[in-house]
């Protein structure tokens, strides 16, 4: 009888009491399901430097002239213009004060759309309401730093009348920047603008060289004061200068500047073409407003 029950323990009751003879293998199975695999990590393009707020540097214009700021790539941004037609200087200050200091008169308008083609390589297109459109790009050459002393970019662009059908005006040339730790920032920009004489009389010029000089200062936080001027070195230099100064606010992606110019000029065959100046010197308020997808 005992023999019969020692004979009839079930393998698995045996191996149970004494685990080291005949033990049967535990499966992975038996130990429930296999963890799943972590998920790819994906790269983090909040990383690029390009999309981090420079304080010191916070649009891609000065004015109407470009800074070395950098779109990151896929980036865009937006600029919105103005340009009151209403001379401030003109008139009494009750009559000015009637219109709103200009803003009930007619102006200039400009839509502007930049974008991020590569790490340092933004492409865009400007229209303004007088049916000119500009299409431009820029590379940035070298970035400031401990030793380099300044930024240089390089730009190129071309722009034409009604529609950009008659009257090409090439432009090439560079932007120097200089920053001042984060309070200031020098801008020069010497560029080489074709077609700047519409009526081209014979053996006259047919071309303007401008040297552009800029300046932003920032006060507090976020705010700045912003000049420049667009001085013509050789070639068609009729009338006056062309000079511009303002304040402006960022707030997040957004810059909304406060402008006061001698001319209605945004772009760099129009503020190579100088300002009329035979009825005296006459000063527009104006505003740009420009907004950064990124």
């Amino acid at each position: 009888m005992l023999a019969w029950l020692g004979t009839g323990i079930p393998a698995a009751t045996a191996a149970v009491q004494n685990p080291a003879a005949g033990a049967p293998a535990v499966t992975p199975a038996a130990q429930g399901p296999a963890p799943a695999p972590a998920p790819a990590v994906k790269p983090d393009t909040k990383d690029d430097p390009d999309r981090d707020i420079r304080k010191v540097e916070p649009d891609f214009t000065v004015i109407a002239l470009p800074t070395t700021l950098r779109l990151p790539r896929g980036g865009g941004a937006f600029r919105l213009t103005h340009r009151f037609t209403r001379p401030l200087n003109q008139g009494s200050f009750g009559s000015l004060a009637s219109d709103l200091f200009g803003l009930d008169n007619g102006a200039v308008i400009g839509f502007e759309y930049r974008y991020g083609i590569a790490s340092g390589f933004q492409a865009g297109i400007n229209r303004t309401s007088d049916a000119t459109i500009e299409l431009f790009t820029q590379y940035d050459l070298i970035q400031q730093s401990r030793s380099k002393p300044i930024g240089v970019d390089v730009v190129a662009a071309v722009e034409g009348l009604d529609n950009l059908s008659v009257s090409y005006s090439p432009s090439i040339g560079t932007v120097l920047s200089r920053s001042l730790g984060d309070r200031a920032a020098l801008y020069v920009q010497p560029l080489l603008v074709g077609k700047t004489n519409l009526s081209l009389p014979t053996g006259g010029s047919d071309h303007t060289f401008i040297v552009g000089l800029g300046a932003r200062v920032r006060l507090g936080d976020s705010a700045y004061l912003v000049a420049e001027t667009v001085p013509r070195v050789a070639g068609y230099t009729p009338d006056s200068t062309y000079v511009s100064f303002g304040l402006e606010k960022r707030a997040g992606g957004h810059v909304f500047q406060l402008n006061v110019s001698n001319g209605f000029g945004t772009s760099f065959a129009q503020v190579a073409r100088g300002v009329r100046s035979r009825d005296g010197m006459s000063w527009h308020l104006g505003f740009n407003l420009s907004r950064k997808f990124y």
